[in-house]
């Protein structure tokens, strides 16, 4: 080997080849371990003795288990938020405040659509209680008259009739309107379960509902006998009404006039102008305060009732249906002025003959949206259509659903206002089919098979207030004679003396002004989050952002360019193997006195051409012996013969 390929391959001993020009992934390690400012990898390569390297080797491990496991918490809790709460001391602008008379409308006015249909509720309790009752000159002439009508009885009450089932008996039924008994089929829903089952051995009170064509029937079934007829009559009674214009049901329910006695709101006068109408399907006419009238809304500057509005209602118990609401007095509901009012879903209750006081406290939230919730505003991602003319809540994402269903599956809607674009209100005459589909989608609706649940979501941001209520008998005792005179005064319309059964005082106010605000802030940041992690290595590891990008470069980069170099090589002399020319024939071996040592080639043999040679020969090819240079005799040219030329003696 020449002197100048001895120096290279020392200093390749010596200082090996640094980097991705390392020939194996061992040297690449071995190298990494030696230069990396982090002490663990350094002490394993350095540490002598088996049982300190593998010491090393084991909290090296150790350390780097816990920094992946700390880094996961950190990102997996990234999308955290926390929340702050505020309490502001200011002017707070009044909510809009919605109030309706439990009766919807009028009774005198309705006798006459609902006459057939309290003469059948009247002939099912008779039938089924032995009830009779002492009624009014109104209702005895209401029974005269649904009397001269008798045997002209409409379809949906010959169809939907209400049955009693005796103990034992699940394939038969007693009709309360004929006495006689028929045939039931389909399958049995008692309404007091959360799931369908089979029908216990059980007197119970229902009503059959069939399809159009009487394929599928299902049979409603209670076990309490007022709950069945409440909900057999309010069943017909949305029928019927679902055939009578907006117009006259709007005549036929209350006007503000009418139900608004009195006004007062922070320290001033107010009357039926301060209140907005709206008709629902199932309330009839409601009225709205504070409905963000000519645009401008109303505030409070001081808590207290005396700041907040005072209203007296004439409820008028003798109008009352006496089948469809068992109790009097009126629903109110608190909300903001962009915001559809659920009478039905949220309503609160107040009572006559009492003063109910409602104290208010607001707390405003604000939630983030997505990656940290399935909040939205604006009904931004929710695929369904928006009926209603107000902001995004929950709630109303919930009703159009359901309508939204009821339209699609039903053909009609129901307790929507307004209607779905190109619907009209659920009635046996136009939809024979409306009530065994309203009563399959509402249950499915109730256990979550409708789907409503998944799609809408959570509002990001709303105002609710909490409510405080507390009551008080009105008037008094001493103060109702003078009390009942004036208001029957103010009343110049009605013709009778006002009763204190009739009437009931609603004070609504802010308790205080102290308004609380809930707000989502998020927890992490990008900076908090590196540096979180960066204090994780350096705890650990002893490691900086600097370590982390040598490990990508040495681990990643240069391993995978060894890898690739190493592969690229095979694939090379594969494809030279593949390539080669057919070898050539081998010269004749020599004979006689032919040397092969002396046979030498200018040229270094190349791989392919070493392969062409031929095998060695297994024994010495016979030949002339090589001579024996001991036995030459060379002429004495020197006096003396020179160092390390001596010839060596014949043994």
């Amino acid at each position: 080997m020449a002197a100048g390929e001895k120096i290279k391959a020392k200093i390749k001993k010596n200082l090996p080849v640094r980097g991705p020009q390392a020939p194996t992934i061992k040297e690449l390690m071995r190298w990494y371990c030696l230069n990396t400012n982090t002490h663990g990898c350094r002490r394993i390569v350095v540490s002598r003795g088996r049982l300190r390297r593998l010491l090393w080797i084991l909290f090296t491990l150790t350390a780097v288990a816990l920094i992946f496991w700390q880094c996961a918490l950190l990102i997996s809790s990234f999308y955290t938020v926390s929340v702050s709460i505020k309490v502001h001391f200011q002017k707070l602008d009044f909510p809009a405040v919605t109030i309706c008379n439990i009766n919807p409308y009028r009774y005198s006015a309705v006798r006459d659509l609902l006459a057939e249909l309290e003469q059948e509720t009247r002939g099912s309790l008779k039938t089924l209680f032995g009830f009779s009752e002492i009624t009014s000159r109104k209702r005895r002439e209401a029974e005269s008259w649904s009397s001269a009508r008798k045997g002209t009885g409409s379809k949906f009450l010959n169809l939907i009739p209400l049955l009693a089932f005796d103990k034992g008996e699940t394939s038969k039924a007693r009709d309360f309107r004929t006495g006689r008994k028929r045939k039931v089929s389909g399958r049995i829903i008692h309404t007091a379960s959360d799931v369908v089952h089979v029908y216990e051995s059980k007197g119970l009170v229902g009503f059959q509902l069939c399809s159009n064509d009487t394929s599928s029937c299902a049979v409603y079934t209670f076990t309490s006998g007022v709950n069945a007829i409440r909900e057999w009559y309010k069943l017909h009674y949305m029928n019927i009404m679902a055939q009578v214009s907006l117009e006259k049901k709007i005549n036929m329910s209350y006007s503000a006039e009418e139900l608004l006695v009195t006004c007062f709101f922070d320290g001033e006068s107010c009357d039926a102008r301060n209140f907005t109408r709206f008709h629902h399907p199932m309330y009839g006419n409601c009225y709205t305060f504070n409905n963000r009238q000519n645009e401008t809304i109303l505030s409070t500057s001081m808590g207290g009732s005396e700041y907040g509005l005072q209203v007296i209602l004439y409820l008028n118990e003798e109008e009352y249906n006496p089948f469809l609401v068992s109790s009097t007095g009126a629903k109110v509901i608190v909300h903001r002025q962009y915001e559809y009012p659920f009478i039905e879903d949220v309503g609160t209750e107040i009572e006559t003959a009492m003063a109910t006081s409602i104290g208010m406290h607001l707390t405003e939230s604000f939630k983030l949206s997505e990656p940290y919730s399935r909040c939205t505003e604006d009904w931004n991602g929710v695929l369904i259509t928006n009926i209603y003319n107000a902001t995004y809540s929950l709630q109303i994402c919930l009703h159009s659903c359901f309508q939204a269903k009821m339209v699609e599956k039903c053909g009609c809607a129901q307790f929507s206002q307004p209607l779905p674009q190109g619907a009209n209100y659920c009635n046996y005459r136009q939809h024979p089919n409306w009530m065994y589909c309203y009563y399959e989608l509402h249950q499915a609706f109730v256990w979550g098979e409708l789907g409503c649940q998944s799609v809408c979501k959570e509002a990001c941001s709303f105002k609710e207030w909490t409510l405080t209520t507390s009551l008080a008998q009105w008037p008094s005792e001493v103060s109702e004679k003078w009390l009942l005179s004036v208001l029957t005064w103010d009343q110049g319309q009605i013709k009778k003396k006002l009763n204190k059964t009739d009437l009931a005082k609603l004070l609504i106010f802010y308790k205080d002004l102290n308004q609380r605000s809930i707000v989502e802030s998020p927890a992490n940041s990008i900076e908090m989050l590196l540096s979180n992690i960066g204090g994780q290595l350096g705890l650990w590891m002893s490691c900086s952002i600097v370590c982390i990008i040598e490990i990508i470069e040495v681990f990643f980069i240069d391993s995978l360019s060894i890898v690739a170099r190493h592969q690229w090589h095979k694939a090379k002399e594969w494809w030279a193997r593949r390539q080669a020319s057919p070898c050539p024939e081998a010269p004749p071996s020599p004979q006689g006195q032919d040397n092969l040592g002396l046979n030498i080639d200018d040229d270094l043999p190349t791989f392919t051409s070493a392969l062409c040679l031929p095998p060695a020969p297994a024994a010495q090819v016979p030949g002339t012996p090589p001579p024996r240079y001991n036995t030459l005799r060379l002429e004495r040219t020197f006096s003396r013969q020179l160092t390390g030329t001596e010839v060596p003696a014949e043994s």
